[in-house]
């Protein structure tokens, strides 16, 4: 483990230039991840293996973005003892409207100028990543000639709320970036999650890298787009055979972190938020009508069934769609139950960015542009 390199200020456009030593770079950016950050390491550690040697093939950085828990301890004691692992102290954040960066832009645009693989990963704290997956993904981009690959992986849910409002959100975002348009050049269209975001260390400092999108709350998405302006190859897919992440831990953390991203992941959250309420309405108000006219011995019988009829179609057409979040059969049920939530925490988000004008995310204010 060393965590000597230099700081950014002094390593300023070296690795552009420089020749990758390495077939891959594992950035890990971490804040306040003492929860998540062990079990994280210890599936990329085992990573290594003849042929993919960490040292030889491979290189882990571990950024601390100025934590308060024992992130930092943490790191330092998991990666004890291991070659080519790294662990460095994020620089301090300036968070006036003349800042550069977000928190995840710093550590990450940190961590790639002194990284030396033709090929860095950025993933998440809270991923967990199977056997053989770091490989796998460099096979899988050079492949499809894709500069950037990109993961969604199995969410790892807990709680009623979690269970009944992710299935929503992922069934949407599957919507509106339907991965096959993504992965194609024909389309305009980009996405990355940056759970798990492959890219080639040419396409990326071509494009100005984390620095170029340092103030996007969105950066995974804002530096897809930007990958893909440039005329490089994307890939991009729901990948459960890769990795796995519990992105929120409690219901808390839940709304702030959505609240922080909806309104930038959707093109009119206010309108979807409508479609959401329309949905209510039908759900719970169809099945009161007919049965008032079911009630009412004046009225035809047939209408009652009409509208059952228009009921269960209205709850196929919901299912259906939320069947595209690949979240398991019985998150998928309840998550009818979850859609007051989501209409709220949309609404939520809107007012955070347009009216507002700043989120918060792990003890930090930042301003928003929308």
């Amino acid at each position: 483990m060393d965590d000597s390199r230099k700081p950014a200020d002094e390593i300023e456009g070296v690795a552009e230039a420089s020749r990758p030593a390495l077939r891959l770079s594992v950035i890990v950016p971490a804040r306040n991840e003492a929860a998540s950050l062990r079990d994280c390491l210890q599936s990329l550690l085992a990573q290594s293996e003849p042929g993919f040697a960490l040292g030889e093939q491979w290189e882990l950085i571990v950024v601390d973005d100025e934590s308060s828990d024992s992130t930092r301890e943490i790191a330092q004691a998991a990666v004890a003892g291991h070659e080519s692992v790294f662990v460095l102290g994020a620089p301090p954040l300036d968070l006036t409207d003349r800042g550069g960066f977000t928190g995840k832009t710093n550590a990450c645009w940190l961590a790639a100028q002194s990284a030396r693989g033709a090929w860095l990963l950025f993933t998440d704290a809270d991923t967990v990543h199977s056997p053989g997956d770091l490989s796998r993904a460099i096979h899988e981009a050079e492949k499809y000639d894709a500069s950037l690959l990109s993961y969604s992986p199995r969410q790892i849910v807990t709680g009623f709320w979690q269970r009944a409002v992710m299935p929503l959100v992922f069934s949407e975002l599957a919507s509106v970036y339907p991965p096959k348009q993504v992965s194609s050049p024909a389309y305009t269209l980009a996405a990355a999650n940056g759970q798990f975001l492959l890219v080639e260390r040419e396409a990326y400092f071509s494009v100005g890298g984390h620095r170029a999108v340092g103030r996007e709350i969105l950066e995974d998405v804002a530096l897809a787009r930007a990958i893909k302006r440039a005329k490089f190859g994307i890939r991009f897919r729901y990948a459960p055979d890769a990795l796995a992440t519990r992105m929120y831990r409690t219901l808390p953390e839940m709304v702030e972190g959505w609240t922080k991203n909806l309104a930038l992941l959707f093109p009119n959250p206010l309108l979807l938020a409508f479609w959401r309420v329309l949905d209510l309405l039908l759900f719970f108000g169809l099945p009161a009508i007919a049965l008032e006219f079911a009630a009412n011995p004046t009225r035809p019988k047939w209408q009652s069934l009409v509208i059952l009829a228009i009921w269960i179609r209205t709850l196929f057409r919901f299912y259906g769609r939320v069947a595209q979040s690949n979240f398991p059969a019985s998150d998928i049920a309840i998550s009818v139950l979850g859609v007051p939530l989501f209409i709220w925490l949309l609404v939520r988000s809107s007012l955070h960015h347009q009216v507002a004008k700043s989120v918060a995310w792990k003890g930090r204010n930042y301003t928003t542009r929308r």
